[in-house]
């Protein structure tokens, strides 16, 4: 039996990874912070034929992952993959552009989308380390990305606010430190983009379906032993297809 964690996964790009992984046969845990939620994207899992099971989780709570981690002890006894895909973007505060950001806003979504991931990564590693070759995979965004953002020819040239970029940014740092860390073992951490996608965290306005936008995430999570590790992997904005992405 293969089990995979996915946080924020009773809606959109979440749920789609966990619709895509259980088709491969695996053991999904729907991680939600929302219990009515969480067991009723499980529900609906399960009408698919899907082997899911409902995982309460707020990564922003220590005592919730805490919890978190001993149920999945108790009834699985290691983790073979670790999606962690609860983000938020905060919104943007006065004009949206930097000198208008507070810090509240920042702290508010480096609590989930960084420091949330370090908290989850570190809990569920030792049922990590008990799987034969485990998978950990950080959905990220192409906002996170310098050379992209400051490239005045690029399509995110535009982009101005720093809230949600910077965190991306940071858990990208964050999954590399990871990658190294784990480099000599078979645990391989990369980070997943999904590409602009319709999800309630940009008002359904992107042009990828959560479908699409959970098929990196399934990719990293079910590499072979030679894949890579450390890596940005996902959609190519303007090309259509995958592939690495500059940091």
């Amino acid at each position: 039996m293969t089990t995979a964690l996915i946080t924020g996964a009773n809606k959109g790009i979440g749920y789609e990874t966990a619709r895509q992984l259980a088709a491969r046969g695996m053991t999904v845990l729907v991680g939600a912070r929302d219990a009515d939620l969480g067991r009723a994207a499980v529900e609906k899992l399960k009408t698919e034929g899907a082997d899911a099971h409902f995982i309460q989780i707020d990564v922003s709570d220590e005592e919730s992952i805490a919890q978190a981690v001993a149920r999945i002890d108790a009834e699985f006894g290691s983790l073979d993959v670790l999606i962690n895909n609860a983000a938020i973007t905060g919104g943007l505060d006065g004009n949206g552009k930097p000198s208008s950001t507070t810090l509240a806003a920042m702290r508010e979504v480096f609590e989930t989308n960084v420091f949330g991931v370090v908290a989850v990564t570190n809990a569920m590693l030792p049922l990590l380390r008990r799987a034969e070759a485990a998978r950990i995979v950080n959905v990220s965004s192409e906002v996170s990305a310098l050379t992209y953002i400051m490239d005045p020819d690029h399509a995110l040239w535009q982009l101005t606010g720093i809230t949600y970029p910077a965190s991306k940014s940071a858990l990208n740092m964050v999954t590399g430190m990871y990658a190294k860390e784990l480099w000599d073992t078979p645990i391989k951490v990369n980070a997943a983009n999904p590409g602009y996608c319709a999800t309630d965290l940009n008002g359904n306005s992107g042009f990828r379906t959560a479908e699409q936008g959970a098929e990196p995430s399934v990719h990293l999570a079910t590499l072979p032993a030679d894949g890579p590790t450390g890596q940005l992997w996902g959609y190519l904005w303007g090309e259509d297809e995958y592939g690495q992405l500059a940091w």
